[in-house]
Formats: C-alpha cells, structure tokens, sequence
C-alpha cells in the first residue's frame, strides 16, 4: 500500500498513523508517476484536484482550464490527499467512507 500526500497535511498525518504499515510519499518531493495521475485521473476525475486550495487559487483562468494531467504535473498540491493505491486499486481522502474502504476502524 502506497499513500501519497504531502508530510505537512493534517489529514494525511492522520492517515499515516492509521495506516502504520503504508509506504508514504510525498508528492511535493519525491513526485508521483504519471501512470498513478492517469489511473487516479480515470477513477476519480475532477475529484482529484483540490479546487480549495492555496494553490488552485492562485492559478489564472487559463490555468484551471487546462489539462489537469499536466496541472497536477507542474502543481503536485493541487492533488487531494490523500491517494492511497493498493492491489485492490484506489482510495481518495480521508472521510468515514474511505476509512471504511481501508478497513480503519471508524469512529
């Protein structure tokens, strides 16, 4: 299990502790591969990309408009966290229902 984020996020310090046994990666440093974008961009779509972000906020309009691959290229925080990847494929944030999906005791 592989969960990617960024090290200084509340939530995926959360995660991490709940998910003791994960790898983690931080997206701003060690990046994420463009398979992981493309496969988490087919599953998830537009729920990827973290439009309440500091970052988000600062893009132009041209900027938002574009393809979100190569936003979440150039801008890996733009990503919502965390994106947690396993064999059984792929889990988006931390609510009760992605716990659940993880089998974190919810509570």
């Amino acid at each position: 299990m592989i969960l990617y984020g960024l090290k200084n996020c509340d939530t995926c310090r959360k995660a991490r502790k709940a998910l003791e046994g994960a790898e983690f990666r931080d997206v701003r440093e060690d990046g994420i591969a463009v398979e992981v974008l493309q496969a988490a961009l087919t599953q998830f779509g537009d729920k990827l990309l973290n439009t309440r972000s500091t970052t988000w906020r600062g893009l132009s309009e041209d900027e938002r408009a574009g393809d979100p691959l190569a936003l979440l290229q150039a801008h890996p925080a733009l990503m919502k966290r965390p994106l947690v990847v396993r064999d059984e494929g792929m889990v988006l944030g931390w609510d009760k229902a992605a716990q659940a999906a993880l089998g974190v005791r919810v509570c």
